[in-house]
């Protein structure tokens, strides 16, 4: 089974585009960051690095198991 989200695109290593396998929508780090807060994807949360609200998936059981 494919992840749920995948990154698509990056700039200076932080993550800027993703894309949801599941509905088959890109989405803005900002959108995904949005939809986050709305509860649409329970298995990701955000992080404040160095100042900007990043997408991160929850941690679980696997190891090197990261959003990407």
């Amino acid at each position: 089974m494919p992840k749920r989200v995948k990154v698509t695109q990056e700039n200076n290593g932080r993550n800027e585009m993703f894309h949801d396998n599941f509905k088959g929508t890109d989405m803005t780090r900002q959108q995904f960051v949005q939809h986050i807060k709305d509860g649409d994807y329970p298995n990701y949360h955000i992080r404040n690095i160095n100042g900007v609200e990043t997408p991160v998936s929850n941690p679980d059981s696997k190891r090197n198991n990261n959003l990407g």
